[in-house]
């Protein structure tokens, strides 16, 4: 058998995996569109008990208060001067979500206060829950 042919033989024989990689790559894009991301306010809270509770739907901007009342959103200690310009800003990214504060029970009810006096004065005061824990 001369090299010629043997080369074309080879070539033959050889898996074209072009359309495999093609698929995989469909694939990715897909889960990374439909994907639903979550977002964390950056700490671990224990919430207070409640037995009146209601579900809220599209929570966009979750705020946490820990036992020393430090407010924390997306991952990052905020100022309590500057929430008011933070939750302006994440309104604007996702108008249609609500405002969840997710208040340690052992924290301070006035840092809860000033959260929801800044969501008022952005007139957003019927899109601010406080997350409990069910009883």
């Amino acid at each position: 058998m001369s090299k010629r042919n043997q080369g074309q033989d080879e070539e033959a024989g050889a898996i074209d995996l072009t359309p495999m990689l093609d698929v995989v790559f469909i694939m990715l894009i897909f889960f990374i569109v439909t994907a639903s991301f979550i977002k964390e306010p950056g700490i671990e809270i224990n919430r207070p008990e409640a037995t009146m509770a209601e579900a809220r739907k599209n929570a966009a901007i979750l705020i946490a208060v820990n036992d020393n009342n430090e407010i924390w959103i997306d991952k990052k200690k905020v100022d309590p001067r500057n929430v008011r310009q933070v939750i302006e800003r994440l309104y604007a990214e996702n108008p249609k979500g609500t405002i969840v504060i997710q208040a340690d029970s052992k924290g301070n009810v006035e840092t809860v206060a000033k959260i929801m006096v800044a969501a008022r004065e952005l007139g957003l005061d019927d899109r601010v829950a406080v997350s409990t824990e069910a009883k």
